[in-house]
């Protein structure tokens, strides 16, 4: 019973990403070019860099390093 207690806590926080970018920051950029930035747009945001580190993570794997770099990127 235990087991699945625990499967389902990594589970539950493997679906809660963390925010990766700086909020303010990017509101700073985006106000900068007069432009507004909406409630969800950091979150999605963070999801393409996500995505983006995820991919960078591959290359780096499949060119047998354990360091992601520039180009992976």
């Amino acid at each position: 019973m235990a087991k699945k207690k625990a499967k389902k806590e990594v589970a539950k926080k493997a679906s809660k990403k963390e925010v990766l970018v700086v909020a303010s920051k990017v509101k700073a950029y985006v106000k900068g070019k007069k432009m507004m930035t909406s409630a969800d747009a950091v979150a999605a945001l963070s999801d393409k860099v996500y995505a983006l580190l995820d991919d960078a993570i591959a290359r780096t794997k499949a060119n047998r390093r354990s360091t992601v770099k520039p180009q992976d990127i």
